[in-house]
């Protein structure tokens, strides 16, 4: 049979948990009832089972050791319960009783658990670099939030002090990565289990994203990559015409059609050659649509949406190389696409312009566009402001209440409207 006794004290004690009162904030009178419902506890209003006479012996045996006090519905004793009423003043019995720690102890327990840690974070990182670490500042979100008795179940269990610390290494564990690995290898090397970081990768993602810079926007793989973690290996793909060479071999892009695909380790390795016919590098968001483009006197690579630390270091290789060269980003005409490129120009610090991104591509695709979410239109907003620049093409995307994908733009049209 069900501890029907602990389901109800455990209830209590949740709503007094969460109410003023436990922190001594009430300014009236304040109650903590459980009511008897067909939704809290069925079971009582099954005529089939036996189990209400079993609740009634339960109910009236915390009753009996003082505390909870039991409402009959019609004030009719021993017939239906209406609610039970903790008594507050037995509330250390009533802990007891269900084996429970008091959430202010546990509260209390948790942060001198966190201030621990951070001054252990704050030995471990160079001096004026903690604060700007992500695992630094969700430690400090946390003990603000427990210092004024706020929630954050959210993110962690007051119960399970390991699991909390555990949190807080895998975050420490990712942000210290240099070295490229696969998420399992990755896994292994820090928790000895090949599966542990899959389990928490979309908490530990949330949390960068919360709590980090320039991850609003990104998906998990993508914050992942910055740190480099990958869960398959990390190709960029180039075509165009020049050539590479990789130690004494020597490749001409432009004898492959489809370009090639080289993996992060091998990048360090790689070297451009006669680059004298490119006069503009191009960077493509979607992969259908770079092996669909081809332009003469052109480089161009595929960015895979936002860039990465790989996808850096080669842009800055060719941009060394090539300082003349117009460069430009083509994507998709959406929230994302304008928020792809900013991030490039702001973390390569290269004058990368829209391409395929201006008002009259928009027009000429609008039959083959989407309908804009919630969260477009603020992030459009947001563009709006920042870039004046892409302002016009953001107004008629928010007021005709469209967005285009990168792939709906023929691959045969070169349009030369972008931004001078």
């Amino acid at each position: 049979m069900a501890r029907y006794d602990h389901i109800v004290l455990n209830a209590l004690l949740d709503s007094y948990e969460n109410s003023l009162l436990s922190i001594g904030e009430n300014k009236r009178t304040v109650h903590i009832d459980y009511n008897f419902t067909k939704r809290n506890i069925p079971q009582y209003y099954d005529e089939s089972s036996q189990e209400y006479e079993a609740i009634h012996i339960l109910m009236k045996s915390l009753e009996d050791k003082g505390l909870v006090e039991i409402l009959w519905k019609n004030d009719i004793k021993d017939h239906q319960i209406e609610k039970i009423r903790m008594r507050t003043e037995r509330l250390n019995e009533i802990y007891a009783a269900v084996g429970r720690m008091p959430k202010s102890e546990l509260e209390q327990d948790t942060i001198r658990l966190l201030d621990g840690y951070l001054e252990l974070l704050s030995d471990e990182v160079k001096e004026g670099e903690v604060t700007e670490k992500v695992v630094y500042r969700f430690g400090r979100y946390l003990l603000s939030r427990l210092s004024s008795h706020q929630s954050v179940k959210e993110y962690i269990d007051l119960n399970k002090a390991e699991d909390i610390i555990r949190l807080l290494h895998t975050i420490y564990c990712v942000e210290q990565n240099v070295e490229e690995r696969y998420i399992r290898e990755f896994s292994v090397t820090h928790f000895r289990d090949s599966k542990y970081f899959e389990g928490v990768e979309h908490k530990i993602t949330g949390i960068f994203r919360r709590f980090g810079e320039g991850f609003d926007d990104m998906e998990d793989d993508e914050i992942l990559a910055e740190y480099h973690i990958y869960h398959t290996p990390n190709y960029v793909y180039i075509k165009g015409n020049a050539g590479l060479s990789i130690g004494r071999e020597v490749i001409r892009l432009d004898s492959l059609n489809q370009g090639i695909g080289l993996s992060g380790e091998d990048i360090e390795n790689v070297r451009f050659t006669d680059l004298s016919m490119v006069k503009k590098v191009l960077t493509i968001e979607n992969l259908t649509t770079f092996f669909s483009w081809h332009e003469s006197d052109c480089l161009i690579i595929y960015l895979g949406g936002y860039h990465n630390g790989v996808r850096r270091r080669l842009l800055n290789e060719i941009y060394k190389s090539l300082p003349d060269a117009e460069y430009y980003h083509f994507g998709d005409i959406d929230a994302g696409g304008f928020s792809i490129l900013k991030d490039l120009r702001n973390k390569t610090g290269i004058p990368f312009h829209e391409y395929n991104m201006d008002l009259d591509t928009l027009i000429g695709y609008e039959e083959y566009g989407r309908k804009l979410t919630g969260n477009d239109r603020k992030r459009l907003e947001e563009l709006a402001r920042q870039y004046p620049q892409w302002e016009e093409t953001i107004r008629y995307m928010l007021e005709h209440n469209v967005k285009i994908e990168q792939e709906c733009i023929g691959a045969s049209v070169v349009l030369d409207s972008a931004e001078q």
